[in-house]
């Protein structure tokens, strides 16, 4: 009999006759995609500025290029990882960090005419320079986007405020827990206001801080239990339990004072670690207006304790701090939108007054509908007219 091995079937056959074509081509399509790619590298070679990092150096050392966008093609041709900067005084306009050696990464920037530094791979290397020249767009933008130098005083000025706002946040809530410890509610139920004050004047910036913020201002509507629930913590936890619970609650709520303790001091650290780009300097304290003229001018932000006027008068006194800070950059550049935002914040401050008696603001459920809604109207009114700063510093697309 002749020796013959079986046949595979014709449909094993056709099988592997498609895997054979699909893969002839996907190597087609691999090896289009890559040429496409490389014929897009060097069309855009010409619109890079090459950059070259040595052991101890940078080639070229000195840069000028136009204002507007520019393009840096990074090379390490060291023997360490390195990162590449663009610095404007203290500031770091663009970076990329961790370019492997061998390695090259593109960096697009968007820059104004000046004079800048570049730091050319270790800490230690000598600082190129980059000049960036001007021309007819950039003149054109000029009075509307200043430097971002001229933002460096108003923003450190904020952080003095952090700074000083956050002792006081720990000194207030340090004197609640201490009474909450001591057994003393007449006394606690005293010192959530100006506890709670305190937080609320740096509310805007603390809200940056998600997870820490939740901690120590989530309500109870945001936990699965409610007041029930065991994660539910913080100020409103407290709140709760000083003035919507029968009394004889302190030393159950001292543990909640105590953990709200470590969270306000960790909330100062973390606000003084983290940086504030100058586009959010005022956005953090608009959001925060507008929560109040959409949400919380119903009543829900302190639904036990009533201390509803007392926050919002907190959160002015936050806001004016932003717009004292930033006064001399608009009056510069939109004097008419600085007169709007004096009249506005006047508004609210007056409407807010309107409310006092002996000094004192009345409990918040005591206000009818039509105050609320003033409230509301000229908290919005304030946000919107703030919200004209970043376009008239020219930060809006930075």
């Amino acid at each position: 009999m002749p020796n013959s091995a079986p046949r595979p079937p014709r449909l094993l056959r056709v099988a592997v006759a498609g895997s054979v074509v699909l893969m002839i081509a996907a190597g087609g399509l691999f090896y289009y995609a890559a040429n496409v790619a490389t014929q897009k590298r060097k069309a855009h070679a010409g619109q890079e500025t090459l950059v070259t990092i040595l052991d101890h150096s940078c080639e070229p050392a000195a840069l000028s290029v136009p204002a507007g966008k520019a393009a840096f093609r990074i090379v390490n041709a060291s023997d360490r990882a390195v990162e590449w900067e663009i610095l404007d005084g203290v500031l770091v306009l663009e970076e990329r960090e961790n370019i492997a050696p061998g390695m090259s990464q593109l960096i697009n920037a968007s820059l104004e005419p000046g004079h800048y530094a570049i730091t050319c791979g270790l800490l230690s290397n000598p600082r190129g320079s980059l000049t960036v020249t001007a021309t007819a767009e950039s003149d054109a933008r000029a009075k509307a986007r200043p430097s971002l130098t001229t933002f460096i005083g108003p923003l450190s000025e904020y952080r003095v405020y952090l700074s000083q706002q956050g002792s006081a946040l720990i000194k207030a809530v340090g004197e609640l827990t201490a009474a909450l410890s001591a057994g003393d509610l007449p006394r606690a139920r005293e010192l959530y206001a100006p506890a709670r004050a305190a937080y609320q004047r740096i509310a805007g910036a603390a809200q940056r801080l998600a997870e820490l913020n939740n901690a120590i201002d989530a309500r109870a509507d945001y936990y699965e239990q409610r007041e029930q629930d065991p994660a539910f913590a913080g100020f409103h936890r407290l709140e709760y339990g000083l003035f919507g619970q029968n009394a004889g609650a302190a030393q159950a709520l001292a543990p909640v004072a105590q953990k709200l303790l470590a969270d306000v001091n960790q909330l100062r650290a973390q606000l003084l670690a983290q940086p504030i780009p100058p586009d959010q300097l005022v956005a953090m304290v608009s959001r925060n207006l507008r929560t109040l003229a959409e949400h919380r001018f119903n009543g829900e932000e302190e639904r036990y304790s009533h201390q509803d006027l007392n926050g919002f008068a907190a959160n002015l006194e936050g806001t004016n701090k932003v717009i004292g800070l930033l006064r001399p950059l608009v009056e510069k550049n939109a004097g008419d939108l600085q007169a709007r935002i004096d009249q506005a914040s006047a508004a609210l401050a007056e409407q807010l007054q309107a409310q006092r008696t002996n000094g004192q603001y009345p409990p918040y459920d005591q206000l009818a509908q039509p105050q609320r809604q003033a409230i509301a109207d000229r908290a919005r009114a304030l946000a919107d007219a703030l919200d004209g700063i970043d376009p008239a510093l020219g930060l809006s697309d930075l």
